[in-house]
């Protein structure tokens, strides 16, 4: 009878497969990259609420002829702003004077008293338990703002965490749109958001820092 020598892989045969799978590995990784999808995904939640509190405001504004801030009283409230063309300086969409929450900060998710937003229906209670309510760090946060004049459109704003969301607005033609300078900035003569140098490069220290921001409307 004859023998049949079964000959298996060797050593390097093996660390050779081995290194191939491990570069394919970082190929397959390096092109999905799940820490920008993340944040791709992040940043459309932020825009989808942020659009669905200007809606909120532009409704209540409809029904009401005045803003939430404009009627605002006690803690937590800015009585300057008290006309409907009065400015409103950037303030997180948490604030009282927004009208999303009755009580400021974190307390906002727990508070036994709406906003008044919630109030008049324009939204839903769900909204207190958005990952930006309460948030400190700016980065984190949906800032609200409006430029003087009664018939100035209000803006939502917030930093993008993706370098892809980051670049298209650098390479966008609506940058005045798009960016400002920072939370307590003015707007333009024109009502729009400031737009910044500090936003040229997606690594700038102005989206670390909550100078530059996506706005909407855009």
């Amino acid at each position: 009878m004859k023998r049949y020598l079964s000959r298996g892989f060797t050593l390097v045969e093996l660390l050779i497969v081995i290194a191939l799978l491990g570069v394919i590995a970082t190929i397959v990784i390096a092109a999905i990259n799940p820490i920008e999808q993340a944040n791709r995904a992040a940043d459309a939640g932020m825009k989808a609420d942020a659009s669905q509190l200007v809606s909120a405001l532009d409704r209540y504004y409809a029904s009401h002829n005045i803003f939430p801030w404009n009627t605002c009283s006690g803690v937590g409230c800015t009585p300057a702003v008290a006309k409907v063309d009065d400015p409103l300086d950037w303030v997180s969409a948490d604030a009282v004077e927004v009208g999303l929450c009755g009580t400021a900060g974190s307390g906002c998710r727990t508070s036994a008293t709406p906003g008044e937003l919630i109030s008049a229906l324009e939204l839903q209670t769900a909204f207190l338990s958005k990952s930006w309510v309460g948030a400190t760090d700016i980065t984190a946060q949906l800032l609200v703002g409006k430029a003087t004049g009664a018939s100035s459109a209000v803006y939502v704003c917030w930093v993008p965490k993706s370098n892809s969301n980051r670049q298209n607005l650098i390479n966008s033609s609506k940058t005045t749109a798009n960016k400002m300078v920072d939370e307590t900035a003015e707007f333009t003569t024109a009502g729009v958001p400031a737009s910044s140098t500090a936003c040229d490069k997606v690594g700038s220290v102005g989206w670390k820092g909550g100078t530059c921001a996506e706005c909407v409307p855009e």
